[in-house]
C-alpha cells in the first residue's frame, strides 16, 4: 500500500510541476516495491507490481513532459496487458497507454499517430469513463494548442465529448 501512496505522491507533484519532487517520490515507491515479494494477486486493485507502477510512472512522466520515458512506459504497459490472441486483459491500462502515446505523438509533430491513438484509447471496453474523459483530455488540450484547426483534432475532440456526455 506504501508503494501505491508514493505512485500517489508523485502524481501530485507532476501535477504541481514539480519535477525534482516527483523523482523523489518515484524513487521511494521503486525502492520500496524491489523489497516486496512478487504478489500473488497482481489483478487486486490494492496489489502494486512491477507493471501496476509502470503505468503510474507513465502517467506521471506524461504530465511532467518527459516524453521519452512516458513512451517508453507506453510501451511497456501496452505490451503486458495485451495477451498473445491480441486481446486486451486491461482496458484502462491500454487506453490510458494510447492517450500517452498520442500525447506524446502531438508534442513531436506526428497529429495522425497522435489521433490514432486517441482513437483507441476512446474505443472498446473500460470501467471508468470519468477517468478515461479526464486522461482523453490532456490529449485534446495538446491537440488543440498545437493543431486547433485540423479536422482530425476536432473529430477527436468531439468523440470524447460524446464520450463525456454519457458519464
Amino acid at each position: 500500500m506504501s508503494v501505491q501512496l508514493h505512485a500517489q505522491e508523485a502524481k501530485a507533484w507532476a501535477r504541481i510541476g514539480d519535477r525534482s519532487r516527483v523523482e523523489v517520490a518515484l524513487d521511494r515507491g521503486r525502492r520500496l516495491l524491489e523489497d516486496l515479494p512478487h504478489p500473488t494477486d497482481p489483478a487486486h486493485h490494492f496489489v502494486v507490481d512491477p507493471s501496476k507502477f509502470d503505468y503510474y510512472a507513465m502517467d506521471i512522466y506524461r504530465r511532467v513532459g518527459d516524453d521519452a520515458r512516458a513512451d517508453g512506459l507506453a510501451e511497456e504497459v501496452l505490451s503486458k496487458v495485451v495477451d498473445w490472441r491480441g486481446r486486451i486483459l486491461a482496458p484502462m491500462r491500454a487506453a490510458e497507454a494510447h492517450v500517452t502515446k498520442g500525447v506524446v505523438a502531438a508534442r513531436v509533430g506526428d497529429l495522425d499517430a497522435a489521433v490514432h491513438h486517441g482513437h483507441q484509447a476512446l474505443d472498446g471496453d473500460r470501467k471508468s469513463l470519468p477517468s478515461l474523459v479526464m486522461v482523453g483530455q490532456e490529449l485534446a488540450e495538446v491537440l488543440t494548442d498545437r493543431y486547433g484547426g485540423e479536422s482530425d483534432t476536432q473529430e477527436y475532440v468531439d468523440e470524447l465529448r460524446t464520450l463525456a456526455s454519457s458519464t
